[in-house]
């Protein structure tokens, strides 16, 4: 429909970072980097890499943003915890936590990093 090639590459272990080898090999034009503990924790290498091979990359976290990444788009997590800590508030106040309602995110943030996008 949109003429799209999705390409899925693991990157779980910190050999994958290296090169990116396997993204550049695969001629992707945008990377869409996932939330991820692993990644996470790589923050730097990732941003270094895709700084490197020179890909238009979206983070789900402002934080790859305000490290150097081009843009995020993902829930704003400053209210995510301000939710969180209300419903703290009524379990310790004697609201069983099965009574709860589960919630997903309502406010969500797209951030931009012009400089990154200027370069």
């Amino acid at each position: 429909m949109l003429g799209l090639t999705l390409s899925v590459h693991d990157v779980s272990r910190p050999d994958a970072l290296a090169p990116f080898s396997a993204v550049v090999k695969s001629r992707a034009e945008a990377l869409v980097v996932l939330p991820d503990a692993f990644l996470q924790e790589q923050r730097g290498r990732v941003l270094e890499h895709v700084a490197r091979v020179r890909l238009p990359a979206i983070y789900a976290n402002r934080r790859e943003v305000t490290a150097g990444g081009l843009v995020s788009y993902g829930p704003d997590f400053i209210d995510h915890h301000r939710r969180a800590a209300s419903y703290v508030d009524k379990i310790l106040k004697g609201a069983k936590p099965a009574d709860l309602p589960v919630e997903q995110p309502t406010t969500f943030e797209l951030v931009i990093n012009l400089e990154t996008a200027l370069v």
